[in-house]
């Protein structure tokens, strides 16, 4: 084989080495960039949902406690907005999660007495959830 066939096939060699690399680079950071961009939507949303739970929670425990309507203000359906909130605040982050925590617990509190005695209680809620219903 001549010298210059030899250096030709090295070239091509190296070309397609660096192509396979850079190929392989870009893929995995496109994969990185996907997966991080999957974290924050799912973040959104779940933020989004708590939000619309919070307000859903707020407006039965309104219900509850200035109309007197124990039908539709039902501590039941309060339950289900709670545990609700409780479930999503573990896909957005630790404050959230500790913050629904403290909201299950002052609901597990006080929601027996939240007509009768229209607790005030009932409604303070935690303050970075009074914030994020802002």
């Amino acid at each position: 084989m001549d010298l210059e066939l030899k250096r030709k096939l090295m070239i091509y060699q190296i070309t397609t080495v660096l192509g396979v690399m850079f190929a392989l680079i870009g893929f995995s950071y496109n994969v990185w960039r996907m997966e991080v961009s999957e974290t924050n939507d799912t973040i959104r949303v779940a933020s989004f949902e708590m939000l619309t739970e919070l307000a859903e929670l707020e407006q039965l425990i309104y219900i509850a406690i200035y109309d007197g309507d124990t039908k539709e203000g039902s501590p039941r359906k309060a339950w289900v907005k709670v545990g609700l909130i409780r479930d999503l605040s573990v896909l957005t982050g630790k404050s959230f999660e500790k913050e629904s925590q403290a909201l299950k617990n002052i609901w597990a509190s006080h929601w027996s007495t939240m007509i009768e005695e229209k607790n005030p209680q009932m409604l303070s809620l935690p303050p970075s959830i009074q914030s994020a219903m802002k």
